[in-house]
């Protein structure tokens, strides 16, 4: 039975033996039919045998197997690790496309829009998975259409370069250089009011220097709008330079009227009339005017074409959906060269502190209309002469209330002829009475349209006010309307003519009602609209103080600029853009000219330094005549402006002559020798005492005569040495 059990035994261990050699043997051989088909089949572990098999193994077969099997393998995965560090794989693997396109177009419908793979599954778990790749697929697409910067060319080494010669750091004087290599073209040349430390100036006007250096590759002046922030230099550009002027129909036409106010008649033969949403070719640029809403008629922003890419220039913008003429901002215009990539955009920031919107120019209407229907006497409304669309409305509901208009104000009747004449605006000639024919009619039945708003002295309005107008005075019954906000720096000009006519009893309407002024400038809501319909890689905020453009450096971050993209310029900076960068690359020469508007003529800046110096601590004059022989003063004279009162101009006079003898009897021989030696000396030592007495420097005129040269001027004049017309004469030519 032993025997037996144990033969049993044995042929079961060798069945198993076998049976385990076999499907050894098998996986053995399936393993290099794998190789074979894929190299890149991982190989299957050798089996561990069991002790009991091990007992019972041929060790001679063992270690036979196992060096039959170990070197192919080795081989192989040698061979395979080879061919896959050689192997470079290129492009995609077209299979898989195949299998991720197959597989995309059967979560879609035949329309395009995506399908439900389970409706009928038990809870939501795959719907929701398929909307949430509906939710991914759209924020992607509305992502991608927020930044528009891979349709620029960023292979290019095209450059532009812009120059702000005025406009930064300031309100008003804007003027704006951009250039290729061989081209270039100005925005804008307006002009700027001064401030209480310029006397005797009227209006400022940028330093053309930059422009003399580049004057040989300006193709033209291209004008945005026709305020005098932006045109009001042309003229006296025009004087120095001659260059093609292109805009819009009534632009020109306010330039025109400058043109023959200074004699400049003949340069209307450079004006280039341009219709809007047409490109024009104006050197290395290709330019279009694009229709924009503003406080003046006729406003335009500009899309200037370039080899380096497209650049959006807004002009002076607000976003007005409800204008007078019915031509709201061309805002399809806008966003056309938004979707196809906008390189840089310059945009206005004079509003840029003020939330919300700005109201529409519509909103002032019916506050006039409420103004008149209580006013029983005249009624007198001034703003902006440019303003065409303000003075239009004041004029329409003053004929609703049966009121015969008069404007008066040479800047308001030629901008509301003008306006008139191009049919901007559609008025009754029989509704327009004559300055001088005011007192032939009832007040309640009389409307006078004029300028000065801003407090200016020679205003039509301030003139009413200190009843040194020809035809009107204030009168106690009169209603006053200021629709107009007070330029910065201008405040105090207005305030002051408002006290004049309150004093003459009238009633003022000035700030009392939200809606009796609208700004033309855009609000942070409409500064954000027109940043997300540009797009732009680059923006450089314009037009206003630092503080300003520093506001709306960052609604335009808020809006997905990069901060890196912004750069704020101030005038004379020098901007170089490329799709690929932004960069300052220099300071050019920049400031301002001073202009006396009554004499029409330019004032030099040394001038206004000396009228500061007399403003501020007047003049000394002191007039000798001495014997040169005997360094002895014959006689003297001393008068002083704006140093002392009369009552001690006789003190001051013995305190400086006593100085002045003791400076000359100890003083070196050689001073002696001519008039212009001896007054140089004497100035030098009464500018140290004046100094020491009053703490301050005024103004010092010496004029030192020798007793011959005084008798051989008065033998040839026949005058007397040191007399009044004398005297006079020295003030006369400090003057």
């Amino acid at each position: 039975m032993n025997d037996i059990n144990e033969n049993t035994h044995s042929e079961k261990e060798g069945q198993t033996t076998n049976s385990q050699q076999k499907r050894h043997n098998a996986q053995h051989a399936n393993t290099h039919k794998d190789e074979k088909r894929n190299t890149y089949v991982r190989k299957p572990r050798p089996q561990k045998t069991t002790s009991h098999m091990q007992d019972n193994a041929a060790p001679h077969s063992a270690n036979e197997h196992k060096k039959r099997n170990f070197k192919p393998q080795f081989k192989s995965e040698s061979r395979d690790m080879q061919t896959t560090e050689n192997r470079k794989w290129v492009g995609e693997n077209k299979h898989a496309m195949r299998f991720k396109k197959e597989k995309y177009e059967v979560e879609k419908h035949e329309d395009g829009t995506r399908k439900i793979k389970t409706p009928s599954e038990k809870g939501n778990l795959s719907f929701h998975k398929d909307l949430k790749k509906g939710v991914e697929a759209n924020t992607k697409i509305q992502k991608g259409s927020l930044n528009p910067h891979h349709k620029l060319n960023l292979n290019t080494n095209e450059k532009i370069r812009i120059t702000p010669l005025g406009g930064l750091g300031e309100i008003g004087g804007n003027m704006t250089i951009i250039e290729t290599e061989k081209s270039a073209i100005i925005i804008d040349i307006g002009m700027s009011f001064p401030d209480d430390s310029m006397p005797g100036v009227d209006i400022l006007i940028p330093d053309f220097q930059y422009i003399q250096s580049i004057k040989n590759k300006i193709s033209a002046v291209v004008i945005t709008h026709a305020h005098e922030d932006h045109i009001g230099a042309v003229p006296y550009f025009y004087k120095q330079f001659q260059f093609p002027l292109y805009g819009t129909p009534l632009a020109l036409g306010l330039v025109g009227n400058k043109f023959e106010e200074h004699g400049l008649k003949q340069h209307k033969a450079l004006f280039h009339i341009v219709e809007k949403r047409t490109p024009v070719r104006i050197g290395d640029f290709e330019i279009e005017w694009i229709h924009i809403t503003h406080s003046i008629i006729d406003s335009s922003a500009l899309a200037i074409r370039t080899e380096a890419g497209v650049i959006i220039h807004t002009g002076d913008f607000k976003i007005d959906h409800t204008p007078i003429d019915n031509l709201p901002t061309d805002l399809h215009r806008l966003a056309y060269y938004g979707e196809e990539g906008v390189m840089l955009l310059l945009s206005d920031s004079t509003n840029s502190h003020k939330s919300g919107v700005t109201p529409s120019e519509a909103s002032v209407g019916p506050t006039f209309d409420n103004l008149f229907k209580t006013a029983t006497g005249r009624v007198i409304m001034s703003t902006f002469s440019s303003n065409i669309h303000r003075v239009y409305q004041a004029i329409t509901y003053g004929l609703k209330h049966n009121r015969k208009v008069a404007v008066i104000g040479r800047s308001m009747e030629k901008n509301l002829d003008i306006a008139r004449e191009l049919g901007y605006i559609d008025l009754p000639s029989n509704a327009f009475i004559e300055a001088h024919e005011v007192l032939q009619y009832p007040d309640n039945e009389v409307l006078i349209v004029t300028t000065g708003s801003q407090g200016e002295t020679m205003s039509a309005l301030y003139r009413m006010a200190t009843d040194e107008h020809r035809h009107i005075k204030i009168k106690p019954t009169d209603m006053v309307i200021l629709s107009a906000k007070a330029i910065p720096g201008n405040e105090g000009s207005v305030s002051a003519v408002i006290n004049l006519i309150m004093k003459a009893g009238a009633k003022v309407a000035y700030q009392d009602f939200s809606e009796i002024h609208v700004s033309g400038h855009a609000a942070q809501e409409e500064q954000k609209l027109m940043l997300r319909l540009i797009k732009p890689k680059f923006f450089l905020p314009v037009h206003g103080e630092y503080n300003h453009i520093a506001k709306h450096k960052q609604t335009a971050i808020a809006c997905g600029v990069l901060e890196k993209n912004i750069y704020l310029m101030e005038d004379g900076d020098q901007i170089e853009v490329n799709p690929n960068y932004m960069r300052k690359v220099k300071s050019v020469r920049t400031g301002k000219s001073f202009v006396d508007n009554q004499a029409n003529r330019h004032i030099e800046n040394d001038v206004i330094n000396e009228r500061n110096l007399l403003a501020n601590d007047g003049i000394f004059i002191l007039t000798l005549r001495m014997d040169m022989q005997k360094r002895k003063i014959l006689e003297h004279r001393v008068n002083v402006f704006g140093i002392v009162g009369q009552k001690e101009e006789a003190e001051l006079s013995k305190f400086i002559m006593e100085n002045i003898n003791m400076y000359l009897s100890n003083a070196k021989p050689n001073i002696f020798k001519d008039t212009k030696s001896l007054e140089n000396d004497l100035f030098s030592a009464l500018r140290k005492l004046l100094f020491k007495r009053f703490k301050k420097y005024p103004a010092i005129l010496v004029n030192v005569l020798f007793d011959g040269e005084v008798r051989h001027k008065a033998a040839q004049n026949k005058v007397i040495p040191i007399d009044e017309t004398e005297q006079d004469k020295t003030i006369e030519s400090i003057s």
